[in-house]
């Protein structure tokens, strides 16, 4: 008999279940998920995709299912925006692989290991692999932190000819934005205006309004990556200004 999956069961929970071997919860997920894996494959080909009639949605079940396996909440991130960046490599890859010309060449595929006598080479070309994946994680999530620095009127260059030079004042600009986001008032005022309420952050710190005008943009930017589940722009933060 069919165990009964409810639905105030974590999500985190399911998952690890289902890594476990239980096919109820990893059965329940493919099923719950399919307008996510729908959507995260339609972004991808620019199109309504069919759940019942395109291959693409096909390898993007797959690829969800892929990551339960694969995730780890370890690095930072939530399964599902690790899920968005699984599915949507597998399915640039699918694309490419029947591409009369294609663009790129994957390394996402199956290598006849037993051909492969030298367990170094083996593990070369896994290495390979595995480097190729997680560039392509890395600029997927570049792409995604440009449009939300859009939103505030920032870029990547601004934060370039921004940045603080010395390591002392990276640090503080870091622990204010750390203050900003985790002041449920502060956070809300800057998700709504799109600018840091000078006035009132002057208050808490001990930082002149001048200095954080200067910052503003950087102290914005970090008060965005804090706010999302960015694997790889929130390591180079941990430990950083707190």
């Amino acid at each position: 008999m069919t165990r009964e999956i409810t639905k105030d069961i974590p999500l985190e929970e399911l998952i690890m279940q289902a890594q476990k071997g239980d096919e109820a919860s990893q059965n329940y997920l493919l099923k719950k998920y399919q307008p996510f894996i729908a959507k995260c494959v339609s972004e991808v080909c620019k199109r309504y995709i069919d759940p019942t009639r395109d291959d693409e949605f096909s390898i993007g079940l797959s690829a969800f299912n892929e990551a339960i396996r694969m995730f780890s909440p370890d690095r930072g991130s939530s399964f599902l925006t690790f899920a968005n960046l699984v599915v949507k490599r597998k399915v640039i890859d699918y694309i490419r692989s029947q591409s009369k010309y294609p663009t790129a060449i994957s390394f996402d595929e199956t290598y006849d290991e037993e051909k492969m006598e030298n367990p170094t080479e083996i593990e070369a070309v896994n290495h390979i692999y595995r480097q190729e994946q997680e560039a392509w994680y890395r600029r997927q999530e570049i792409l995604e932190f440009k449009q939300k620095l859009a939103t505030y009127k920032l870029s990547l260059a601004d934060l370039a000819e921004v940045a603080p030079k010395h390591r002392d004042a990276r640090d503080t600009a870091v622990s204010i934005a750390r203050l900003v986001r985790n002041d449920e008032s502060l956070s809300e005022y800057v998700e709504q205006k799109k600018k840091l309420p000078i006035k009132e952050l002057a208050k808490k710190v001990d930082v002149s309004k001048k200095t954080l005008e200067r910052n503003r943009k950087f102290i914005l930017a970090i008060f965005i990556i804090l706010g999302e589940d960015y694997v790889f722009l929130n390591d180079y933060l941990k430990g950083v200004g707190q």
